[in-house]
Formats: structure tokens, C-alpha cells, sequence
């Protein structure tokens, strides 16, 4: 990108400026002896053209919307539209569930994203012992097909696009999603929406995993081949990265081990005998935004360029769209403090500039009180305000990838591609991402950096305000925090025995089997999973025959 003379130039220029710097500390010595991003990366004091004097415009940047998409998926990215408005929610009841996504859908989010309670992520009823005290808790319970009917009931399901938090039992959650679609007379080729139904993150960092890897697998492809010739316009998985950045990894690393779940996706669906330059276009990934303002851009920018090199390089991709790594990405949980909380809605500003300025497709915004309790509508608005101003009136919509050319932030983008393919590397040597995760690999990697960021914190060298620098004496009893009553788990309980009391269980039986025998074969599991919530079979019976065939995974600790 520079001629030798204008390197020549700036090295010149760069001795005589660190000839000056060299007199300045001896009279005013810098804050810290080492600066680095969160991440780790050490950062200079200065950059200049010699830090990307080797890069070249064309292979490593290119245009918006051209290979390998450092720059952005789309030509005009937010000159054409913005990105997907959603707000994470779901607590207590169905009722109490819709009520919320009705407020945010008039307070102009875009979309709709959907959180579940705990023993809904694993798989249980509501009247299960394993859910006693959990039930709506984390967000909201749903047992059957009737739950998701109240969940999304007025909600035109063909005009909205639904991204739902779900893994183990994702193929469930799906299929009571088309269900309720079509008995409002909606096709499942009308949907639009996301499925998280990404395990592997579950086994590396979060822990609401059922199966073993293998049947966990198959669930994931039979997915894909599903919705490829009956929902195609659902994205079929958010590969998460979000939620290895929360358990404490780098930046380097969340790039790294996400895009290595990618690839085992992509190998699992093509052994399956699936063409990934069909089934590629459907996947979706999910980041995080995290507090380093430049280490973030650098880092959303080096995952779509990695990515599209392993589509079309190692996969042998060559439909554009299949190439293509589009996000999702929410705020970072894991910076929101619970003293001062009003602080958190700074926090979250700049990480929404962040994401933005990564070229992100889909965006949710923490809310100020998320370290305390569930948000309140107040402080949801508040998060959704966040995003809207930043697209209506920051300007920086206006210009694709804005921060294109910065040396800063190209050099921070090679550095973490390159620290990328370094990790990738050693888990395909490991020989592949499961076969790393049984041995803990990932797992240790993220637990090393955690504590390594968690001592930086302990010492000061890493300053969270109002946490270990400028506290203040708070009195928290003034906090209006959302809680849900303990009496939503006992409504629940008998609103589900009511339901089974009701239908046809000699069809519900019929169904179970019908799920039994598939899935002792090898055919798509997921017509018979549909059939079964049609006749409201539950979710805990479909993952209870599930678990009797497939059995349960044990969790391979690391220490």
C-alpha cells in the first residue's frame, strides 16, 4: 500500500519522534510501564504505515461486500438499512413474556430475541423436580406447544424475524416455533428468525448441554437439512462466541474457538453428505462487545476475513453468500457492574459504537440493572435508546467500515487474525474441536486468561470504575429491580397439568414412539419432533425419550 520511499520517510520520521518521546519520559514517565488491550495485545504508542507496510488493500481488505468481506458482508452496510434492533428478553410467564415483547415492538426494536429459563435450556418441564425454584427465573418457561402459542400470541410471525436463545433442545423449540406459525396460517417458508442451537459453546464455556457430542451432532445436521428445504430463510445456528468471551476468554481466542465450532459444523453437515454452499448461506454467528473500543472493531474484522478464507479455502465454498460471516452481537454482561449500574449505560454505549463500527447484522444492548436483576421496561428502553441514537444521530452509519486505514486498528486486525489461525492450528492438531474439548484445550485456555484478566483487576493495573477506583457509598434499597413471584412456578405447574389433562395423549403416546424409533435410526429427526408438539407433547417428554436413546453428557472437568 506504500511506496519504499514514503517507508523510508516515515522510518525517518519515526526515529526522530522516539528520540523525543525518550526525553519526555525522562521528565514525565507514561502511566504504565507495558500497555496492552483487554485482550492482551500489547499496544504501541504510536502507528504509523510501517505497522502495515506489508498489507495489501486487495487480499486483506477489499470492498464491502466482496471477498474476503473484511470490510463489511454488505456494499452499503447501514446506508441501506441498519442493523436488526433486538432486545434478549423473556422472564416469568408466557403472558407476562408477550406483554414485554409488545412494549419493545412499540418502542421500535426490529426484532425479536428470546430468553428461556433454565430448565427449559436443559430440557425439563415446569413440574420437574430438577426445575423446583428455577421456573421463569433466567427467562421464560415453556413446556409445550400452548406456552409458545401465548408466547407470540398477535405477534404476525411472517413479518417479524425471532431469534431464539436455545441449544440442547433446540430442534424442539423450532419445532413448536412452526408449529404455532402454521396454525395461525403463516408457511414455514414465510419464517425468518435464528436459532442458537449451538452445543459446542455449551460444552467449552456455558454448561446447558443433554446430550453426548454425537446425537448432539446429528440434532444440529438434521436441523440444517431441514430448514434448508422447509424453512429457508431461517439461520439454522448463531455459532457463540459471546458466551466464551463471558467465561473469560481473549478476543483472539473468542474469534478462534467460535470459528473452530464453525468448522466442525460445517465438516458434521458435509459427512452428513450436505452441501455446505446451500446450508453455509443459513449460518449465523453471535459475538460479544466488550470494553477495548479499537481491540473490538479489529476483531469483528478479522473474523469475517478468517472465516471467509475457511468457507472458500478449506471448504471449498464458492457461492458469495456461503462465504459471507454475519453476527449477531450483544453487549458484554460480564463488564456490568452492580455498584454504580448507572455507569453501565456508558459502558454499553461505547460497545454498541463498537459493534456498529464492526459492521454487526444484529445488535442487543444490555440493560443498566442486568448485574442486579432482570431489566425493568425503564432500563430496557433505555438500552434500546442506546442503539437508536447511535444509528440516528452519531454519523457514523453514514461511512462503510469508518475505521478502515487506521493503522491502528488494521494492525490490531492482523494481529488478531493471525493469533486466530494460531489457535485454529493447534485444535486441528488436537483433531478438531470436539476431540479438543474432550481433552479441555479450550476449556484451560479460557480459565488461564480469566484469571489472568480477574488478577489484573485484583492489582488495579486494570481500572473498573466504581469497583476499584472512584467507589462511592450507594444506598441500594433506592433500586427498582424486577423480580419474578415464586408463585409463577406453581401457576405453571398446574397451567401444564391442565394442558395434559386436556389433549389427546393416545396421540401424544403415538408421537413419543414415533420419536423413539427415528431417532434409534438414522433418518431427520425433526418431522417427528414437529408431529409430536403439534399433538402438544412436551418438551420434557421429547427430550426424556431423547435421553433414554441417546443418553446424557458428563462433563469432563478441568482443574
Amino acid at each position: 500500500m506504500f511506496e519504499e520511499k514514503q517507508l523510508d520517510a516515515t522510518k525517518s520520521g519515526k526515529e526522530r519522534y522516539d528520540a523525543a518521546v525518550t526525553k519526555t519520559l525522562a521528565k514525565n514517565p507514561e502511566r504504565k510501564e507495558k500497555f496492552a488491550t483487554v485482550g492482551g495485545i500489547p499496544v504501541e504508542r504510536l502507528y504509523t504505515p510501517l505497522d502495515i507496510d506489508s498489507l495489501d488493500y486487495g487480499s486483506d481488505l477489499g470492498y464491502p461486500g466482496e471477498y474476503p468481506y473484511t470490510r463489511g458482508v454488505q456494499p452499503t452496510m447501514y446506508r441501506g438499512r441498519f442493523w436488526t434492533m433486538r432486545q434478549y428478553a423473556g422472564f416469568a410467564t408466557a403472558e407476562e413474556s408477550n406483554e414485554r415483547y409488545r412494549y419493545l415492538l412499540s418502542q421500535g426494536t426490529t426484532g425479536l430475541s428470546v430468553a428461556f429459563d433454565l430448565p427449559t435450556q436443559i430440557g425439563y418441564d415446569s413440574d420437574h423436580p430438577m426445575a423446583r425454584g428455577e421456573v421463569g427465573k433466567v427467562g421464560v418457561a415453556i413446556d409445550s406447544m400452548a406456552d409458545m402459542e401465548t408466547l407470540f400470541g398477535g405477534i404476525p410471525l411472517d413479518k417479524v424475524t425471532t431469534s431464539m436463545t436455545i441449544n440442547a433442545p433446540a430442534s424442539v423449540l423450532l419445532a413448536m416455533y412452526i408449529a404455532v406459525a402454521e396454525k395461525n396460517g403463516i408457511k414455514p417458508d414465510a419464517l425468518g428468525g435464528t436459532i442458537q442451537n449451538d452445543i459446542l459453546k455449551e460444552y467449552i464455556a456455558r454448561g446447558t448441554y443433554i446430550f453426548p457430542p454425537k446425537p448432539s451432532m446429528r440434532l444440529i445436521t438434521d436441523i440444517f437439512e431441514f430448514c434448508s428445504q422447509n424453512v429457508p430463510k431461517w439461520n439454522t445456528i448463531s455459532i457463540s462466541g459471546y458466551h466464551i468471551r463471558e467465561a473469560g476468554s481473549t478476543a483472539i481466542q473468542e474469534v478462534a474457538f467460535t470459528l473452530s465450532d464453525g468448522i466442525a459444523y460445517v465438516q458434521a453437515a458435509i459427512d452428513k453428505g450436505q452441501d455446505p454452499n446451500v446450508f453455509g448461506k443459513r449460518l449465523s454467528f453471535f459475538f460479544n462487545s466488550h470494553n477495548d473500543f479499537i481491540e473490538e472493531i479489529a476483531k469483528f474484522r478479522a473474523a469475517r476475513k478468517v472465516w471467509a478464507h475457511i468457507m472458500k479455502e478449506r471448504f471449498g465454498v464458492t457461492d458469495k453468500s456461503a462465504q459471507m460471516l454475519r453476527f449477531h452481537t450483544q453487549t458484554a454482561g460480564s463488564t456490568l457492574t452492580a455498584q454504580q449500574p448507572e455507569n453501565n449505560i456508558v459502558r454499553v454505549a461505547i460497545q454498541t459504537m463498537a459493534a456498529v463500527m464492526g459492521g454487526t447484522q444484529s445488535l442487543h444492548t444490555n440493560s443498566l440493572d442486568e448485574a442486579l436483576a432482570l431489566p425493568t421496561d425503564k432500563s430496557v428502553r433505555i438500552a434500546l435508546r442506546t442503539q437508536q441514537i447511535v444509528a440516528y444521530e452519531s454519523g457514523i452509519t453514514n461511512i462503510v467500515d469508518p475505521f478502515a486505514g487506521s493503522y491502528a486498528v488494521e494492525s490490531l486486525t492482523k494481529r488478531i487474525e493471525e493469533g486466530a489461525w494460531e489457535y485454529i492450528k493447534k485444535i486441528d492438531e488436537h483433531g478438531g474441536m470436539m476431540a479438543a474439548i474432550e481433552r479441555g484445550y479450550p476449556q484451560q485456555q479460557i480459565q488461564d486468561a480469566a484469571y489472568e484478566y480477574q488478577r489484573s483487576v485484583e492489582s488495579g493495573d486494570q481500572v473498573v470504575v466504581g469497583v476499584n477506583k472512584f467507589q462511592v457509598d450507594e444506598d441500594a434499597s433506592i433500586r427498582q429491580l424486577l423480580r419474578v413471584d415464586p408463585s409463577v412456578g406453581e401457576n405453571q405447574v398446574e397451567k401444564l397439568a391442565k394442558m395434559k389433562s386436556e389433549r389427546d395423549n393416545v396421540k401424544v403416546k403415538d408421537a413419543l414412539e414415533d420419536i423413539r424409533k427415528t431417532a434409534e435410526g438414522s433418518d431427520n429427526l425433526m418431522p417427528s419432533i414437529v408431529d409430536a408438539v403439534r399433538a402438544y407433547a412436551t418438551e420434557g417428554e421429547i427430550c426424556g425419550v431423547l435421553r433414554e436413546v441417546f443418553g446424557e453428557y458428563k462433563e469432563n472437568v478441568v482443574l
